[in-house]
């Protein structure tokens, strides 16, 4: 599937909910309805803070995010919700609020990760507990201090199938916890009932073409299978076939089961054993490694992909099937099933990252902890079902017995492209197949395609509304000052009365501007109200215009000249400490100024005729001799320093460990402050496009523009030719 497909309209609606909203969602699909391709065109695209989590390690790793446990530092007991028990009470197993909040040990940068935090992504949902999105909940209402808002404010994203794998609770454990919850799945969490989110499901099928096929599958998957397409089905019942000649791969439901297969098929194999050792750099926990650590193979082995190819033209895919051709020492030839092309293997790498928080730019960014490289194949003749989830094959066998659980029928099957290639080794019967009844009525709740665009529209209103007046909030500026504060004392500084004297100074001015602020909130809230209704927002063009304008002023002469000033008398390097501090605090400063100026309505900005204080952020806080290295974490100028430097985009993001989308965004932010040239980073004939469209619609419209190019264009090169557009214009 491509990063963006137009025809597919629940892709398309889904992502504006993200990316314009502050919708919960859960997005869902049958098998092979691109979740996967959903959830990383929104890592790349959104500019959104974004944590990605998932259940377990490799599903972490595959999501290219980390495991909820770690991140939010989860008990793996039930935790009880709103209750008064706790550790060493008669269930010693149970954790409530107050217990959970005991055992948290999170430092302040996790603390600023969760406060920033905008967008929370939660890959294979279908294994969350209740228990557990309730505990994720009460962590981010309480360290966000809000805790009447669900989820603390911040807006999650839910991927999975509740038709695939479920939860798993101990009987010990749901003995205490059905006391609290009707079910164990993430959709009977407390929080849900506050908030439940919009119900997307992707409907166009990538992985299988056959009509009769995708209908068995649906029936299946909706417990509605009919008796004639079971016995469709169990015509694929041959209890004897091998398939060892035409590259078949066993579906079983037991690791050992899967471990004797593989093992036995490559002992049959002719010809010594070639091990081949991964690395491990760093911190790589062994459960979450995607492949073996050492991986043995003959040539004749059958093999599977475990990544999909990153090539412009893709030879393999996650599942595809190949045999070792040739091994002379570290080179590995495989050959194709299907095409019969050969291709030589080159190891990848996987990464294990945590979330830091960077002060500079207010921003989430991943920081590699350890990698594992390894060639991204592992033995193929054999693969749990429970493993096989989110795999393709072309030719299986499912060996399963009578040990089907609810939704492994489903899942086996649905890892198929055709109804051909499919092998049973036993008749699969219709009370093998009954799915949990609370998940499809769940999915009765589906939203259609007419109605979310009616709801996305007034969504997205209401979302530029409360974006709007988050601008008027001094909140995070005061706890940047309160923080300087509490660092102040016990610190050996030549000039502690001067440097207090800052502090309480800058301060009182911040609250004095907090109480403006408040009251012009209220005063916006009341012309936001109509806004939303008609969305025209020109009740608040000459509001909004002032408020810019008197605000911007009274942050920089107030607040940002004042730190300036104290800095320059700040020397030496025993005060080294101190001059970071202040420069952390003032980079505070520069944001908040940043974000008044740049406050928008959707496309409609507010800052006409007015002076641009940003702009003097480059003349007094420019890089120093010996600070011109750009590192991970630093400004847009490290990216564009790499730009320059003949990096690409996707280099730079590599080495910043950024996003693309956000290198994207700082290149645009350089073309917009004159640092980059235009056509170094849009192309003449993408500028000859957007150029009309700004002219016709107005130099705001990135939106529109976005809708009329479609995909021809990114959001980040109408930002980049709109940045050109006022510059040119300023200097003309």
């Amino acid at each position: 599937m491509p990063p963006t497909d137009s025809s597919n309209t629940m892709f398309q609606l889904a992502a504006d909910f993200i990316q314009q909203t502050n919708r919960h969602i859960f997005l869902t699909g049958k098998a092979g309805t691109g979740k996967t391709t959903f959830l990383k065109h929104i890592r790349e695209y959104t500019a959104k803070n974004t944590v990605v989590i998932a259940p377990t390690g490799v599903a972490a790793i595959n999501a290219g995010g980390v495991t909820m446990h770690s991140f939010f530092q989860l008990p793996f007991g039930p935790f009880i919700p709103g209750t008064k028990r706790g550790f060493g009470q008669d269930d010693d197993v149970s954790m409530d609020r107050h217990a959970l909040f005991r055992s948290i040990r999170f430092n302040h940068d996790k603390k600023e990760i969760l406060r920033d935090l905008e967008l929370l992504i939660i890959d294979e949902v279908s294994m969350v507990r209740a228990d557990s999105l309730d505990a994720i909940d009460a962590i981010l209402r309480h360290f966000r201090n809000q805790p009447l808002l669900p989820f603390g404010g911040v807006q999650v994203l839910f991927i999975g199938d509740l038709f695939q794998l479920p939860p798993v609770v101990p009987d010990s454990e749901w003995q205490i916890l059905k006391e609290h919850y009707a079910g164990v799945f993430f959709f009977h969490a407390k929080v849900l009932e506050e908030a439940p989110p919009l119900y997307v499901e992707l409907k166009k099928i990538y992985r299988q073409n056959e009509a009769a096929f995708i209908d068995l599958l649906n029936g299946i998957r909706n417990n509605n299978a009919t008796a004639a397409q079971l016995e469709l089905l169990n015509q694929r019942y041959q209890p004897s076939f091998t398939g060892q000649e035409q590259q078949y791969i066993v579906l079983t439901t037991h690791n050992r089961r899967a471990d004797e297969i593989n093992a036995s098929r490559l002992a049959a194999v002719p010809g010594p054993i070639h091990r081949f050792e991964g690395t491990v750099e760093g911190d790589f926990s062994d459960k979450a490694l995607p492949t073996e650590l050492v991986l043995q193979l003959k040539p004749g082995a059958q093999v599977m992909f475990i990544k999909n190819d990153l090539a412009e033209v893709k030879r393999y895919y996650n599942g595809k099937i190949a045999t070792v051709k040739s091994i002379d020492k570290d080179r590995i030839i495989v050959t194709l099933a299907g095409s019969g092309e050969d291709l030589q293997l080159e190891k990848e790498t996987w990464r294990n990252i945590r979330y830091t928080h960077n002060k500079t730019d207010n921003r989430i960014e991943e920081e590699e902890l350890g990698s594992f490289t390894q060639y991204p194949i592992r033995l193929a003749w054999a693969i749990t079902i429970h493993k096989s989830q989110g795999l393709t094959f072309e030719r299986a066998i499912i060996d399963a017995g009578s040990a089907f659980a609810p939704g492994q029928v489903y899942v086996a099957l649905s890892r198929c492209t055709s109804l051909e290639g499919l092998v049973l080794h036993s008749r699969i019967h219709a009370a093998a197949i009954r799915n949990d009844e609370q998940v499809i009525a769940f999915a009765a709740k589906e939203n259609a395609a007419n109605e979310l665009e009616v709801l996305l529209d007034m969504e997205r209103r209401v979302f530029w509304s409360n974006s709007l007046k988050q601008v008027f909030n001094w909140q995070k500026l005061l706890l940047a000052l309160q923080a300087h504060a509490a660092w102040l004392p016990g610190k050996k500084l030549p000039d502690m009365e001067a440097a207090l004297l800052l502090n309480n100074t800058l301060q009182q001015k911040a609250v004095r501007q907090q109480e403006v602020a408040q009251k012009f909130r209220q005063q916006l809230g009341s012309l936001l109200d109509v806004v939303v209704q008609t969305a025209d927002p020109s009740p608040i063009q000459e509001r909004m215009n002032k408020a810019i304008g008197y605000f911007t002023q009274a942050v920089y002469d107030e607040l940002i000249k004042p730190l300036q000033e104290h800095k320059a008398t700040v020397k030496g390097a025993k005060q080294r400490k101190y001059q970071d501090q202040l420069e952390t605090l003032e980079a505070a400063l520069w944001l908040k100024l940043q974000q008044i100026w740049q406050a928008s309505y959707c496309d409609t900005t507010f800052n006409a005729g007015l002076t641009d204080y940003s702009q003097l952020r480059n003349q007094t806080t420019a890089a120093k001799p010996g600070k011109q290295k750009a590192e991970v974490g630093s400004s847009r100028r490290g990216s564009l320093e790499l730009y320059l430097g003949g990096k690409s985009i996707a280099e730079i993001a590599d080495m910043r460990q950024l996003t693309i989308g956000t290198v994207e965004g700082h290149l645009a932010q350089c073309v917009g402050a004159g640092e980059l040239a235009l056509e170094s980073f849009v192309s003449r004939e993408k500028i000859d496009k957007i150029m009309p469209l700004l002219a016709s619609m107005g130099a705001a419209a990135a939106g529109a523009i976005r809708q009329r190019l479609g995909d021809e264009v990114s959001y980040a090169e109408i930002r980049a030719v709109q940045g050109y557009s006022r510059l040119s214009s300023a200097k003309g």
